[in-house]
């Protein structure tokens, strides 16, 4: 029984440290019968470690009967922005390379994912976002970057 706690203690723990999407808005981009239409969905991801950086990604999601129940593979196709909404400051230090964010895009091994890189020479966060898959993944991605005053030193590990 105390494995089992151990274990969902260190669930939650991951979960939290990863960033939570938030819905901004979407357009549609074709009718369906039965089901939700295909559409382009815009979503917001504040970084965990990064106060005052969000990530807006845009992405398709499929539609119709597979769609609404969430068995369907959504594209690879994914476009990212990140942008200083805020004063920038740390929460801990951050590691040279470091995913932020992930989602399923299938019922199986398809993923989106956010990677946060440091470019300490230019004292920027670099962002890059693409998708996998367990066989084969995309190389289709999309890359920003926010830059960092020179005055604020990014904490690596």
């Amino acid at each position: 029984m105390k494995t089992s706690g151990w274990l969902a203690a260190g669930v939650l723990v991951a979960i939290s440290g990863m960033a939570q999407a938030e819905n901004i808005g979407s357009v549609d981009t074709a009718f369906k019968l039965i089901g939700p239409d295909h559409k382009v969905v815009v979503e917001a991801y504040d970084d965990p470690k990064v106060n005052g950086v969000t990530c807006y990604v845009s992405r398709a999601k499929t539609g119709g009967i597979s769609g609404g129940l969430g068995l369907a593979e959504d594209k690879s196709e994914a476009s990212i922005a990140c942008r200083q909404v805020g004063p920038i400051s740390f929460n801990g230090q951050l590691r040279q390379q470091e995913e932020v964010f992930n989602q399923s895009l299938s019922i199986l091994f398809k993923k989106l994912r956010i990677v946060r890189m440091v470019d300490a020479k230019r004292n920027a966060l670099v962002y890059l976002t693409y998708s996998d898959k367990l066989i084969e993944g995309s190389p289709k991605n999309s890359v920003t970057a926010v830059p960092v005053e020179r005055s604020v030193t990014i904490p690596l590990r």
